[in-house]
């Protein structure tokens, strides 16, 4: 019988203990979409990187460019003069490969430019967030949009609007 009651008292404070719980879901990608200022940083981002892509493709063209001439005139040439291209042709391909990583490496300029122009926004918006979990006493927040899967979530659980009306957003359904 003490076995008995042990177990019912166990289970009766896991359950306490597991409603007292309070968590909320959030969709950042939504939230994001619905900010000016991120649509803005994002254009910018895109006009940015497509203007280092055509900068690369053009590097890549030109040595493209001297690989068919130096297939068309590798016969014509001396041995000395075969290798001085070679060494040309890798050195540019070496340089088409270095920038191409500078740019759109880990840490290159595209990862840099995007921390500086989009880094304050999500920063505004992880603020909000952390206002209003204090607020609601919220244990922990998930957010559906990246990484964790939610398999179903209560669209009533989901506080994304709220945190849009926290960053002063008008949100319209």
């Amino acid at each position: 019988m003490t076995r008995f009651i042990f177990i019912v008292l166990l289970y009766s404070a896991v359950a306490i203990n597991c409603s007292a719980q309070r968590y909320a879901i959030i969709d950042t990608k939504y939230i994001l979409g619905k900010i000016p200022e991120y649509k803005e940083a994002d254009l910018k981002i895109k006009y940015v990187s497509e203007q280092w892509q055509r900068e690369i493709d053009n590097k890549q063209a030109g040595l493209d460019k001297m690989y068919k001439d130096f297939d068309a005139e590798q016969f014509m040439l001396t041995e000395e003069l075969k290798k001085k291209r070679q060494t040309e042709l890798l050195n540019k391909e070496k340089e088409v490969r270095d920038l191409q990583k500078k740019r759109f490496g880990y840490e290159g300029d595209l990862f840099k430019e995007r921390a500086r122009i989009v880094k304050p926004i999500q920063d505004k918006v992880y603020n909000a967030i952390q206002k209003i979990a204090v607020a609601r006493s919220y244990d922990f927040i998930l957010d559906k949009s990246e990484g964790i899967t939610v398999i179903f979530a209560d669209p009533k659980l989901d506080k994304s609007d709220d945190i849009l009306r926290e960053l002063g957003i008008t949100v319209i359904k």
